[in-house]
């Protein structure tokens, strides 16, 4: 692998991980309303996990260029934000942040489930797959173009986990001695979600609609 290649990828992929977005809000939420956000940031790495070998099998390129996949993806996953988001709110204000002892125990499946969700449904983690990935593998070098893949994939994983970390660890740290501002926290994650479903909702019902009002 080229060594200037990767070190091109580790900024751009860094920059990407330090966003905020749907992740980041996940992340957050997970920090402050559970006792464990291990299983939320291992679920958001396992959909990135899930790309990583679409890519490497040369699944996503396939799934992006066949008309209609793309857009039933962005529905599903617009829907799923929705639903997402839409559950936080309802939650936040009956939910206790003053302690980590004093949290119920939750589902770990799930929760992992659901972060696996936001990341592994999202259309835009698989855009970034088939659009960036492949401008970082070099043919000329010694390993074969699928082992670079796989390698600019994990790495992006590995990324992702610190920061994700980073970012629920610091949301507990934080906010949990303040209840008030945690709640507020939450909400606006819920928000997040919410607002970005509808955004993705919004690209692909657009069309459809322009479609009708002229054909009317």
């Amino acid at each position: 692998m080229n060594p200037q290649l990767f070190l091109a990828f580790l900024v751009v992929a860094g920059a990407l991980a330090c966003t905020p977005g749907v992740d980041w809000a996940y992340s957050i939420t997970a920090g402050l309303k559970q006792r464990s956000f291990v299983p939320a940031v291992a679920g958001l790495c396992g959909g990135y996990v899930l790309h990583t070998l679409l890519l490497v099998a040369g699944l996503a390129a396939l799934l992006t260029g066949i008309p209609g996949v793309l857009g039933w993806l962005t529905v599903a996953g617009a829907a799923y934000l929705l639903w997402l988001g839409l559950s936080t709110i309802r939650s936040w204000r009956g939910a206790s942040f003053a302690s980590t002892q004093g949290r119920a125990p939750t589902n770990q499946f799930r929760t992992f489930m659901q972060g696996m969700g936001t990341s592994g449904i999202n259309p835009k983690g698989l855009l970034f797959y088939v659009a960036l990935v492949p401008q970082f593998v070099s043919p000329e070098a010694s390993l074969p173009v699928p082992v670079q893949s796989g390698l600019l994939g994990l790495t992006f994983v590995l990324l992702v986990a610190v920061v994700y970390s980073c970012v629920a660890l610091l949301a507990r740290r934080l906010l949990s001695s303040r209840p008030g501002a945690a709640r507020r926290v939450t909400l606006t994650s819920g928000i997040i979600m919410v607002a970005l479903g509808a955004v993705l909702l919004s690209e692909q019902l657009m069309p459809v609609l322009s479609q009708a009002l002229s054909r009317g």
